[in-house]
């Protein structure tokens, strides 16, 4: 036996390592970065006060759960920060938790933002109810997967931000107020009439959120997400506030606002989608933290994708500072015309060098900050009233 000396004793241990850390990448796909994974243990996020975390929605597909530790990692060296939240989609026709997406995103260091949807395949908008229509929700039919969803969220532990039938103040997915009788008077409570469209939407939501706590889902806070434009528009009934579910069901106020999409949109600046929705928002409860749950725009030359960026940054940090976070919707598809949304921030040098400088600003927290769980802590104060 031929005696090695301790050089070399030391670099076969390291290539053995080295072997034994691909192997573990290639079974599971993932790729090692540098990371602080979300703790174990009864935790609670809390909302910063002096700054917004970092968020985004990664391009995970048409079903938005195809997340991977890679995709995030490469967002984060493209972007140069890391992720404070990520958000993706579970949809129900998946009839499952999604505790493999949570948990890469756990690892990586972030919280997961799901967008839990009753929204069957294939995954269209603009095509009305399908098995998963509020009726079916409320009368029981789909009560065993909102259990199995229930106990896969205790049991994943960690905190989550999730929001249930988001944006239902638009026409396009399936849970709008639109398809279930929509300004239909069908009562009144404190001398306001009740319409039946978000009336209905906002007893299904309750119902859910209802069945989750149930069966011991205490690590959710639940947000209620609308779309910063109402369609249909200039109806008394299809508001921001009308699909709000009471205090009791809302830990968060969430908001989407976009500039231009598609390719024959027109062009409006960050202020011009969000001067209206914000005050709107911020109303319904001064004491709920607020985050811009998607942000975005597409890249259409000759307008300026860079510019929209760079305002939309300031802005949040000086006239839209309630804000506690903002997830930039980071995705690329072919639209029914066969044209290409580019919502990308590297879709163009100039569009990602506005992204990077933006938020670096330390205005732009990377990591979650949490409590015990059951800590006692001041109740929260009321934000600033706007004009």
């Amino acid at each position: 036996m031929t005696l090695l000396p301790p050089w070399a004793w030391a670099l076969v241990l390291c290539l053995s390592l080295a072997t034994a850390c691909g192997r573990v990448e290639e079974e599971t796909g993932t790729r090692r970065v540098a990371a602080e994974p979300i703790p174990t243990g009864p935790l609670e996020l809390l909302f910063p006060e002096g700054g917004a975390y970092t968020g985004a929605y990664v391009d995970f597909g048409e079903g938005e759960d195809d997340v991977t530790y890679d995709a995030i990692a490469d967002f984060e060296q493209m972007t140069g920060k890391h992720l404070a939240l990520v958000a993706f989609g579970s949809f129900w026709g998946e009839q499952a938790f999604p505790d493999k997406q949570a948990r890469i995103i756990a690892a990586y260091g972030a919280v997961p933002l799901i967008f839990w949807s009753p929204w069957d395949q294939p995954y269209m908008e603009n095509r009305g109810p399908d098995r998963f229509n509020v009726p079916a929700i409320l009368a029981g039919t789909w009560d065993d997967y909102i259990d199995r969803w229930a106990d896969g969220a205790k049991a994943y532990g960690k905190p989550l931000l999730v929001t249930w039938g988001l944006e239902a103040n638009g026409s396009w997915f399936p849970w709008s107020g639109v398809f279930y009788g929509g300004g239909e008077i069908i009562g009144e409570e404190n001398g306001r009439p009740l319409y039946a469209g978000p009336e209905r939407v906002k007893q299904a939501n309750r119902y859910v959120i209802d069945r989750v706590r149930a069966r011991g889902g205490h690590n959710i806070l639940w947000g209620y997400h609308a779309n910063n434009a109402s369609l249909p528009k200039g109806t008394d009934w299809n508001t921001i506030a009308a699909y709000y579910p009471g205090d009791a069901y809302a830990d968060w106020l969430g908001l989407s606002v976009y500039g231009k999409i598609q390719r024959f949109d027109g062009w409006p600046s960050f202020h011009d989608v969000m001067e209206d929705a914000y005050p709107q928002l911020h109303r319904i409860n001064p004491a709920k933290p607020m985050i811009l749950a998607e942000w975005g725009v597409g890249e259409f030359p000759p307008d300026d994708k860079a510019d929209f960026i760079r305002t939309a940054f300031a802005a949040l940090k000086d006239q839209y500072r309630l804000f506690r976070a903002a997830v930039f919707w980071h995705e690329r598809w072919e639209t029914e015309a066969g044209t290409f949304s580019n919502l990308r921030v590297n879709s163009s040098p100039e569009s990602l060098a506005a992204y990077r400088e933006g938020v670096a600003d330390p205005w732009w927290l990377d990591k979650p900050q949490f409590k015990p769980k059951g800590t006692a802590v001041s109740a929260p104060k009321a934000s600033p009233a706007l004009p």
